[in-house]
């Protein structure tokens, strides 16, 4: 356990494309789950939690580490599972989403498992709407379930997706285009956030679920004429089952009917490597997840 928790930050500074490293964790139960690597500060045994009022149900409470206060979720319960208990043997992955960082606090931490996106599939079908996966793979003949932790976070504490109005009104004045922004994200919830911020402007929006859905429906849809008649600007997610947004935009790059695409990579990743990696594959853009303002200006600025 020592190794496994002295590591993550190293290995949070890793960069492949496509491939990526899962922490694997139980909650309550036998199942166990994945967590990308680049995702996770540290983890640390479970610290006294502080209680508030007033805190939603999933948040067990708050812990003071390294100077920052922190909301600690039970990702067992915030999933619908029992809560989970003997707080003082469990453990706390420190994460941060969209710019914002919190404690999920789970059952056992066990090891990181290095594999490819290619290996990374979307939850089965018929798992319903009201789930909570965002992907599933495969390790030692095990299936590991990687949950959508924007959706997590959404039902807590829902951030705006409302752009501001002098923004829209300026859109409204001066962006007349029929082409259309083609928004990439194996999330629901980013999905529509992204779609709101979009649709605001008066530019129509089409949605894919992951890379390999993406790049198949720009090439079938540059077979009907040119894509940047068609296309305005490509808005990905960097982490996807199948093809992640690095392979995707590498993809389109190569691909001569489809390079001259505007590419904006919106991630709740962060770090320095983004950048390094933006540019590698030569995407136009980076932009941390999620403000409304911040991605509908750059939405403006890239089809104006």
């Amino acid at each position: 356990m020592a190794g496994i928790l002295d590591s993550v930050n190293q290995r949070t500074q890793l960069v492949g494309q496509n491939r990526l490293e899962l922490l694997l964790f139980k909650l309550a139960g036998r199942q166990r789950y994945g967590i990308n690597v680049f995702k996770v500060k540290e983890v640390l045994q479970c610290p006294p939690l502080t209680s508030l009022p007033k805190l939603n149900s999933v948040i067990r409470g708050v812990a003071h580490i390294r100077g920052q206060t922190i909301s600690v979720i039970d990702l067992s319960l915030a999933t619908g599972g029992p809560a989970i208990q003997d707080l003082e043997n469990r453990f706390i992955i420190i994460s941060e989403y969209n710019r914002s960082v919190q404690g999920f606090l789970v059952g056992s931490v066990e090891r990181i498992v290095n594999t490819n996106w290619e290996d990374i599939l979307p939850p089965p079908k018929g798992s319903g709407k009201m789930n909570y996966l965002t992907a599933v793979t495969e390790v030692d003949k095990e299936l590991i379930s990687i949950l959508d932790v924007e959706k997590i976070l959404d039902e807590i504490s829902p951030v705006s997706t409302v752009v501001s109005q002098s923004i829209v009104d300026e859109a409204a004045a001066n962006l007349k285009i029929d082409k259309k922004v083609l928004v990439v994200d194996d999330s629901s919830v980013a999905r529509n956030q992204v779609k709101r911020a979009v649709t605001s402007l008066g530019v129509e929006a089409l949605l894919c679920k992951d890379g390999r859905e993406a790049i198949d429906l720009l090439k079938s849809m540059a077979k009907d004429g040119p894509i940047g008649d068609q296309i305005a600007l490509i808005i990905s997610d960097i982490e996807m089952p199948e093809m992640d947004g690095y392979t995707l935009t590498a993809e389109v790059r190569s691909t001569p009917e489809l390079k001259d695409l505007h590419i904006i990579l919106h991630t709740s990743l962060s770090g320095v490597f983004n950048q390094a990696m933006v540019d590698k594959v030569g995407a136009n853009a980076f932009i941390a997840k999620f403000s409304p303002d911040e991605l509908a200006n750059a939405v403006r600025n890239s089809i104006s």
